[in-house]
């Protein structure tokens, strides 16, 4: 484990899942991710040596795409809609309500604990149930900035009693 939190081993465990083939790339990428929850850079600099590709390439894969993060994400993943429906519908003020909440400045966007990941996206084609969001892909309906911090105390209170 390295100091990121990150198994090297396991990641080159899944780069020889898939031969080392360079066509992999994406796909290989998607499974440490989904492992992981970002690709780090010790991770990717694995990926580039083991497929014998150059870390640049690696690193254009990985910034090109939006579903790749190169930073550790929290454990619950807030994603607040912000499509025409759900701007419209005052999905902004849920946004900037959790960002404070949370204590994020800045770009930062993963909570001091580590515990969410606030992040706005283009569309959730959820538009009858705006303003819209969801945690870790679960669609919450009709939010409000008090429900969405609300959502947030209940998840972190769930963490507490779990882990003490």
């Amino acid at each position: 484990m390295n100091a990121t939190g990150i198994d090297l081993h396991r990641v080159g465990e899944i780069i020889d899942f898939y031969d080392c083939r360079r066509e992999a790339l994406i796909t290989i990428m998607q499974d440490i991710q989904a492992e992981y929850k970002y690709l780090s850079a010790d991770t990717l600099e694995l990926i580039a040596q083991k497929l014998d590709i150059s870390i640049a390439k690696v690193y254009s894969v990985a910034t090109f795409y939006e579903n790749f993060s190169l930073e550790a994400k929290g454990k619950y993943i807030i994603k607040v809609c912000n499509g025409t429906a759900c701007h419209v519908r005052k999905s902004q003020p849920i946004y900037d309500a959790l960002r404070e909440y949370l204590g994020l400045t800045g770009e930062r966007k993963t909570s001091a604990d580590q515990l969410f990941t606030l992040e706005t996206v283009a569309c959730l084609g959820a538009c009858s149930l705006a303003p819209a969001m969801t945690v870790n892909d679960e669609v919450y309906a009709k939010m409000t900035p008090e429900r969405a911090m609300d959502l947030v105390e209940e998840l972190r209170a769930k963490e507490v009693a779990e882990n003490g």
